[in-house]
């Protein structure tokens, strides 16, 4: 990754010149990632960091029957805590996928849309990858093809602290602290009963609005 200086955030999605980006790895990631990455021209997932812990890179939330949930991925640390984010990997000690699979299922199987997308999705939970980062990877591909977005998305080469003309994003989800992103209000299933959600996995956006979802993301202005 080329070294670089820091922009201000929010000129990302109103100035062009701008909009080279490093993301982190994400599991079912938060609308607020997916907004830049759609206005993004160039993109890259950092993989050379040391793993962080307690981040959007292994879990993800969703809007259940009873509030907002978090669904995590049980990973391996095969270097300690000095592993780095490519060597990551998942594990099987538990039925996590079935378990996710049957939250996501009771979450949306009344959406509108959950029926076009459910069996490709269910493909993911019942395939084995040893490492999360291309489980994630994979996963990401499809949620873009379920859109209807196609962009080339590399991985880092080395690990750089600091960047030049691009925008560093790696820190920018947190699901331990509210985002100051702001989704503009779409139909959730069970709104009435705990209120429109914030920010929830892209798949709550997806199982809501099919189509409209890529429309939806490309219009967003300003996430932060």
């Amino acid at each position: 990754m080329r070294p670089f200086s820091i922009f201000a955030i929010n000129d990302f999605m109103c100035n062009h010149q701008y909009k080279n980006i490093v993301l982190p790895t994400a599991y079912l990631p938060p609308i607020e990632y997916f907004a830049y990455l759609v206005n993004a021209d160039e993109i890259q997932i950092e993989i050379q960091e040391t793993y962080p812990k307690q981040t959007y890179r292994n879990r993800c939330k969703i809007l259940t029957a009873n509030g907002t949930l978090s669904l995590s991925i049980p990973v391996t640390k095969i270097h300690g805590n000095k592993t780095r984010t490519k060597d990551i990997q998942i594990s099987y000690m538990e039925d996590w996928q079935k378990n996710h699979w049957r939250a996501i299922e009771s979450a949306y199987n009344a959406s509108p849309f959950y029926m076009y997308f459910k069996d490709e999705l269910q493909e993911f939970y019942k395939a084995t990858y040893q490492s999360l980062a291309e489980f994630n990877f994979s996963l990401l591909k499809q949620l873009l093809n379920f859109i209807g977005y196609t962009k080339e998305i590399t991985f880092t080469e080395e690990y750089t602290k600091e960047t030049n003309e691009i925008i560093d994003l790696r820190s920018n989800f947190n699901p331990k602290k509210e985002s100051s992103f702001i989704c503009p209000k779409y139909f959730q299933v069970f709104e009435d009963k705990h209120g429109f959600q914030n920010n929830l996995s892209i798949i709550d956006l997806l199982f809501n609005e099919g189509p409209n979802t890529l429309n939806y993301l490309t219009e967003i202005q300003n996430p932060i």
